[in-house]
C-alpha cells in the first residue's frame, strides 16, 4: 500500500518562508493583462474613459489582482516540507479583503507563512496531504491588502497517473449552433455589467433567495490557459527578484523538470524555467504531461479559478460594493473544450459589528455537463439607501 511521509513539513510550520520580489511597480497594463486572461470585461478594470467616470477616477485593479504579483499562484507557502516523488494540485483558497484596492504605480509584497496540513485517504490518490499556508499581501505603505490562506493537494505520483479518466481525453465537440448560442448566453453577463454601470446595486434590494446571474465563459484552449499563465507577472521572464527554491527537495518529480522560476538558470537558458514551456506546470499545456499526474487533458490553474470566483462576485457587486471574504473549494479542474458556469445564491444578510451591510452567498462553478468545478462561501458588502 502507498504511503506519503509527511513528517518533514513540521519544522516550518508558522514560520515565514521566502518571498520573491517585484522589481517594478505595478502598471496599468498589468492589470489589463490581467483581467483580459480571467475573462473578466469589467470596464473599470480596463477602459479609461469608463473608469475615470467611476468613484475611483481612473483604472484600479480587480480584487483578484493580488495572486498576480506571487511567484507561487498562492501556493508557496502551502508546499513546504519534502514529500519524497510526490506531485501537487490546488485545492481551495479563502480570501480576506480589507478593502484596500491596488493601482498603477503600487508595488505589492508578500508575506508567505506555512500554517497547517491533514492526511487523508482520497479516492484520486490514496493517502493525499491537504496543506494550507498563508500569504498577506500588503502595498509599499504597508497596508494589509488581502490576506489568502491557499490550500494544496500532495500525493504519489504513481496514485495520480493511476487514476486518470480515459473517457476524458478527448475534448468535446461544439457545434456552429452550439457556439452561436454560447456566445450569446457569455454575453448576458457581459450586460450585467453594462447596466449596472456606475450605479449602486444597494443592499435593500437584495432579498434572501435572490440567485445572482449566471456567468459562462470558454471554451478553454490551450491558447486561454497561456494567456492566462502569462498575466501571472512572474511567469515573464525576468520580472521579479526570485528567491532560490529546491523543487526536487520538496519531492517533486525531476523526469517534469525541476528549474521553474530558479534565478540562476533564468540568466542561462530560461525556457527550463519557464514552466509553460518546460517544468512541472507544464502538464497545464502539455496532454501527455497532463496525464502524468492525473489529469486527462490540459487543465487551467487552481488559482485562476480563485480570481474567476472572487470576480464574478465583485463584479455584480459593483464599483460600490466589495467582497470582503470568500471561500472557494476546487473540486475537479478546468479542461480545454469545456466552459465554465458560474451561479450563486443569496443566503441571508447581515450588518456586522463594523457597521457593514452584507450580503451572504454560496457560490458554484461547474463545466456544461454539470460536472462540479468549485463550492463555496463568501460575504459581500453593499451600499445601503439612505433613511
Amino acid at each position: 500500500m502507498a504511503t506519503l511521509d509527511t513528517s518533514d513539513i513540521d519544522q516550518y510550520l508558522g514560520k515565514p518562508v521566502d518571498s520573491s520580489s517585484l522589481r517594478e511597480p505595478i502598471a496599468t497594463n498589468d492589470i489589463r493583462r490581467w483581467v483580459h486572461a480571467m475573462h473578466y470585461p469589467n470596464l473599470l478594470h480596463y477602459d479609461p474613459d469608463f473608469a475615470a467616470a467611476s468613484r475611483w477616477g481612473k483604472i484600479i485593479a480587480p480584487q483578484s489582482f493580488c495572486i498576480a504579483t506571487d511567484d507561487g499562484h498562492g501556493a508557496a507557502p502551502a508546499c513546504v516540507g519534502n514529500i519524497p516523488n510526490s506531485h501537487l494540485l490546488f485545492g481551495g483558497d479563502e480570501h480576506w479583503f480589507t478593502g484596500k484596492r491596488v493601482e498603477a504605480g503600487d508595488i505589492i509584497a508578500n508575506e508567505r507563512i506555512p500554517f497547517d496540513y491533514v492526511v487523508k485517504e482520497t479516492k484520486f490518490a490514496g493517502p493525499t496531504c491537504f496543506q494550507r499556508g498563508d500569504n498577506n499581501f500588503t502595498n509599499q505603505n504597508g497596508e494589509l491588502i488581502l490576506k489568502q490562506r491557499s490550500t494544496s493537494i500532495r500525493y504519489n505520483k504513481e496514485a495520480g497517473s493511476e487514476t486518470v479518466n480515459t473517457d476524458d481525453f478527448e475534448e468535446v465537440t461544439w457545434t456552429d449552433a452550439e457556439e452561436a448560442e454560447l456566445i450569446k448566453r457569455r454575453f448576458q453577463w457581459v450586460q450585467m455589467l453594462h447596466d449596472l454601470g456606475h450605479k449602486e446595486r444597494w443592499w435593500d434590494d437584495v432579498q434572501v433567495g435572490d440567485q445572482l446571474p449566471e456567468r459562462v465563459f470558454g471554451q478553454h484552449s490551450i491558447a486561454s490557459f497561456a494567456t492566462e499563465w502569462r498575466a501571472y507577472i512572474v511567469n515573464n521572464w525576468g520580472t521579479m527578484n526570485l528567491r532560490k527554491q529546491d523543487l526536487a527537495g520538496v519531492g517533486f518529480d525531476e523526469t517534469m523538470g525541476i528549474w521553474e522560476n530558479d534565478p540562476d538558470m533564468m540568466r542561462q537558458d530560461p525556457f527550463q524555467t519557464d514552466g509553460a514551456y518546460y517544468g512541472p506546470s507544464r502538464g497545464h499545456l502539455f496532454p501527455g504531461w497532463a496525464r502524468r499526474i492525473g489529469m486527462p487533458r490540459g487543465y487551467g490553474y487552481g488559482a485562476s479559478m480563485g480570481a474567476w470566483g472572487i470576480d464574478y462576485l465583485a463584479g455584480w457587486a459593483g464599483e460600490h460594493g466589495w467582497v470582503t471574504h470568500a471561500i472557494s473549494n476546487y473540486r475537479g479542474p478546468a479542461l480545454t473544450g469545456d466552459i465554465t458556469v458560474q451561479t450563486a445564491e443569496v443566503i441571508d444578510k447581515s450588518v456586522d459589528e463594523e457597521g457593514r451591510h452584507l450580503v451572504h452567498v454560496k457560490h458554484k462553478m461547474a463545466n456544461q455537463k454539470g460536472v462540479i468545478l468549485a463550492t463555496g462561501s463568501a460575504e459581500i458588502a453593499l451600499p445601503k439607501k439612505a433613511g
